[in-house]
């Protein structure tokens, strides 16, 4: 039988939740109506709560432009957000930690939810569920088409049960709600920050990622190392017919780019990917193009395979400059490292899974199908200091897949995470106390 008590209620509420957040999705570093609520109901748990820069370093990859930022938070102003947490959000510093400390000795335990939506635009079809029930995203062009409202949701259901079961915590618990996991931008700022420091046992999740409902990975492996590049290339503009030699042609040094990026030799030492995604240039047929833009990204199995792909780009992009006489600036906007759970934490992980109601198969660890996470810094940091950090699969249905118009959840998989973590707690207390 759990410690933990949990209310009859709280599976509707954390539905409630998942729905709400559903209907605002927010892109990010932008989740200022997403984290504000989150801080508010936490505050009103009796957690302690901290926001924007107590939590999130100044140093941020992949930061929107101010005016994007601002007209963010004024859309969030204007559909219930809480100013008293939203005013430490400004610029985007949108992570939050809520921290609830028992009357009891203990470990430092820490769970990280994501809360970052897409930029997708979400199907308007009369048999996407969220359309039919009334939950579809209200922001045109943003869509939680990944899951990170369920998430958001998850991560209250844990707050309002260890609230309510104080007398049963032993130590300390934080919450972290992350912003910016898409595109890898937003846990390194967190990290470097402190949020993980002096965490003995760390605990982030995902649901879905290819699992089917009833089914839990308790520790995921094989992330990528990845970076995320915007690159540009500026030559000089000139008459296409009139004057050709007087130009620099930035396209032609992009394309070249481009051919030799997607060249590079595989390495020996292990798996690696590279993309170059988006190619913008050019202002006319008949313009010598003077300007050119890529986004693209390297990911590899292992640190040394990952530094030979993301080295051999840049060398690649410098390259191309050089050969078409044009000057070229870039920068990382997104970073992950690779890291693997910690056997004892998926041991106790699996173990709490094996009494939840609804799982019906408990894989102890896989490779992670979909290629990297930031998460792993976090990982990384407490595995560092000494501590455990594993990474979860929850599965659940899905009406489409991850990053698709039609994307969606069977909400049963809220329950099934909310049981697992608690009892995970419950393993964690056992093994403080030598009883496992």
């Amino acid at each position: 039988m759990s410690i933990f008590t949990i209310n009859s209620s709280l599976p509707e509420q954390m539905m409630e939740w998942r729905r709400d957040f559903h209907q605002y999705p927010e892109i990010g570093w932008t989740e200022f109506r997403t984290a504000s609520i989150i801080a508010h109901e936490l505050s009103q748990l009796g957690f302690q709560v901290e926001v924007g820069k107590e939590v999130v370093s100044e140093d941020r990859m992949g930061v929107p432009v101010h005016d994007q930022l601002l007209a963010c938070y004024e859309r969030a102003v204007s559909n219930g957000g809480y100013m008293e947490y939203m005013e430490k959000m400004v610029g985007g510093y949108t992570g939050l930690v809520g921290t609830i400390k028992g009357k009891k000795p203990g470990p430092t335990i820490a769970f990280r939810f994501d809360m970052d939506a897409l930029e997708i635009e979400e199907s308007k079809e009369a048999s996407h569920i969220p359309q039919q029930y009334g939950f579809r995203s209200r922001y045109e062009g943003n869509m939680h088409a990944c899951g990170h409202d369920a998430h958001c949701a998850i991560g209250l259901g844990l707050a309002t049960v260890l609230a309510n079961n104080t007398d049963q915590i032993e130590g300390t618990i934080k919450i972290i709600f992350q912003p910016a996991e898409e595109g890898v931008r937003g846990a390194k700022s967190m990290v470097e920050a402190g949020v993980v420091d002096g965490v003995d046992y760390f605990l982030g999740m995902h649901v879905g990622a290819g699992s089917p409902l009833g089914t839990v990975i308790a520790g995921t492996n094989g992330f990528l190392a990845t970076t995320k590049i915007n690159a540009k290339f500026v030559g000089k503009a000139a008459h296409a017919g009139a004057e050709p030699e007087k130009g620099r042609n930035a396209l032609l040094a992009a394309a070249s780019a481009i051919l030799g990026i997607h060249a590079i030799p595989n390495h020996s030492g292990g798996a690696s990917r590279i993309n170059v995604g988006t190619c913008i240039a050019g202002d006319g047929r008949n313009i010598v193009p003077a300007h050119a833009s890529l986004q693209l990204e390297t990911r590899g199995e292992n640190s040394e395979v990952h530094t030979y792909v993301h080295e051999q780009a840049i060398a690649v992009l410098e390259g191309a400059a050089k050969m078409y006489g044009t000057e070229l600036s870039y920068e990382v906007v997104g970073a992950a490292k690779t890291c693997s759970s910690s056997e004892q934490l998926i041991e106790l992980v699996a173990k709490a899974a094996r009494s939840i109601q609804g799982l019906e198969k408990i894989i102890p660890s896989s490779k992670f199908a979909a290629g990297s996470e930031d998460a792993t810094y976090m990982m990384d940091q407490v595995q560092k200091q000494g501590g455990l950090a594993t990474y979860a699969v929850f599965g659940t249905t899905l009406a489409a897949g991850h990053h698709h118009e039609k994307f969606d959840i069977d909400e049963k998989v809220l329950s099934i995470t909310l049981n697992t973590w608690l009892e995970a707690i419950e393993q964690i207390y056992l093994k403080e106390g030598g009883q496992l």
